[in-house]
């Protein structure tokens, strides 16, 4: 009796342990199940999550890159307008240029074209005297003779001041010329005298009371350099405009004050340290220090509003510094005068 009760008792447990077992593993086997769904709910909500924020993603940068289409048309519509600005003001600079140029050449034709108008009304006069009275028969062959020689002697005249309105003709369509401002040795003394003579003529057509003082101080040594010679005048006649209205300006200030002052400007041109030097120097009103650290920047400018475009001396600055490898410098002080030098490869 004892063993077969040990042995109901013994099958009872184990069948109590299995069943144990069986709702464990049952409940395990729940909660895998669970822990299953559980994970896949957030990889769900994480694909769903992460396809919405692409969206999102998506939509702003469609966003930012239509923003950024717009600013960038809004900015190549800006960068247009300036350039279309510049250029006009580019070239009422040039204008401006030929302006002062053609002004020159008016009064330096002047001169050869009075000659000739002069020297032709006296040649017709002696053709005149030489066919003589029709009444008088009666010929002097000493008195033709004369008239002759000087009838002669005007002809003469009249075709030297010719082809000096010639050379001057010839002078300003090489100012106008464009093309590919090919580098020439050139007379630099006789293109600054040229040059000279051109602005300060330009300044007189247009004020006819003005008078300056003109020193040149030119090297006659000074070897032939290579250059273009339109561009390097339009330098000199910039520099030398420039200088004309700062004294100018120095005078105006004077008037009525019962100072002496003599307007004045002095350029020479000299061989330094491997490099031709020109200088031109005024006694004007000066340049302040700010003034003069802002001379070469493009569009600035202390004359009035319609006098000036504030291109003149950048555009000096880039023809002798980037055109001719050379340089250009400026030393001022406020109410005695400016001096711009220009350094040229000898």
């Amino acid at each position: 009796m004892l063993v077969m009760k040990d042995t109901l008792f013994g099958q009872e447990k184990v069948m109590r342990l299995q069943s144990l077992n069986y709702r464990e593993q049952q409940r395990m086997q729940e909660v895998a199940a669970s822990q299953a769904a559980l994970r896949a709910r957030y990889r769900t909500a994480g694909l769903v999550a992460g396809l919405v924020g692409l969206l999102v993603l998506a939509f702003i940068l469609a966003r930012h890159g239509r923003q950024e289409e717009r600013a960038r048309r809004a900015l190549e519509q800006s960068l247009a307008e300036l350039k279309t600005a510049q250029d006009q003001l580019v070239q009422r600079e040039k204008m401006a240029f030929l302006g002062e140029l053609t002004a020159g050449i008016a009064h330096e034709l002047q001169n050869p074209l009075n000659f000739v108008k002069n020297f032709a009304e006296v040649s017709t006069e002696l053709v005149d005297e030489i066919n003589g009275d029709p009444q008088n028969p009666t010929r002097d062959t000493t008195l033709e003779r004369e008239i002759l020689d000087g009838l002669k002697q005007n002809l003469k005249q009249i075709s030297q001041h010719g082809q000096r309105a010639t050379s001057i003709i010839k002078g300003m369509l090489e100012h106008s010329r464009t093309g590919t401002s090919q580098r020439l040795p050139t007379d630099l003394n006789a293109l600054i005298e040229e040059s000279l003579r051109l602005a300060y003529q330009g300044l007189r057509t247009k004020e006819k009371n003005f008078t300056a003082e003109l020193i040149t101080q030119l090297d006659p040594a000074l070897p032939p350099v290579s250059v273009v010679p339109q561009d390097l005048s339009r330098v000199l006649i910039n520099l030398f405009t420039n200088a004309f209205h700062a004294v100018q300006q120095r005078q105006r200030q004077h008037d009525g004050t019962g100072g002496e002052y003599q307007p004045a400007l002095t350029v020479s041109s000299r061989v330094v340290a491997g490099q031709v030097e020109i200088s031109i120097r005024d006694n004007g009103t000066g340049m302040s220090e700010k003034i003069r650290a802002k001379v070469f920047q493009p569009f600035f400018t202390t004359k009035p509003v319609g006098e000036g475009t504030g291109l003149g001396l950048s555009m000096s600055h880039e023809i002798v510094t980037k055109g001719h490898g050379g340089t250009l410098a400026v030393q001022s002080r406020e109410g005695e005068g400016t001096e711009f030098i220009i350094g040229l490869p000898a």
